[in-house]
């Protein structure tokens, strides 16, 4: 089995083909499209396939280590995953191909009009052990 991370962006990757903002959907077409992540999750789980899913605030901050005191905090100039990332689902299947077949599935959700969202996921395997090196 392989791990994967299948990541929701909010901008960063390229345009939908249903590039309608979520915050401009009508109530029922978040709760279709949240309904529709939940049943896709669900279906995943019963096959074994799921791991864990979470959706993420538009709030974050960057923190780094700069010695003794208080670590600097920043906002930006620079892009951030609170800008990027709207969420995440992580997968445990037994191939590339299938991690491809489920991204595209769940690229699908519905949004705006009910039409398929039809977005870009991000698909990042999750990087296990590293081998031991030998001489």
């Amino acid at each position: 089995m392989a791990k994967y991370l299948l990541l929701k962006h909010y901008r960063g990757a390229p345009a939908s083909v249903n590039d309608i903002p979520m915050d401009q959907w009508t109530p029922e077409e978040v709760t279709a499209h949240i309904q529709y992540m939940q049943d896709f999750a669900a279906r995943l789980q019963s096959t074994g396939e799921f791991i864990d899913e979470q959706a993420l605030f538009a709030e974050g901050t960057f923190v780094r280590n700069d010695g003794e005191g208080r670590p600097p905090i920043t906002d930006g100039p620079f892009a951030e995953t609170k800008d990027l990332i709207a969420g995440w689902m992580m997968i445990d299947v037994d191939s590339y191909e299938r991690a491809l077949e489920l991204a595209g599935e769940l690229s699908a959700a519905p949004g705006a009009g009910g039409k398929p969202v039809q977005e870009w996921l991000e698909l990042r395997p999750i990087m296990g052990s590293l081998p031991t090196i030998t001489e």
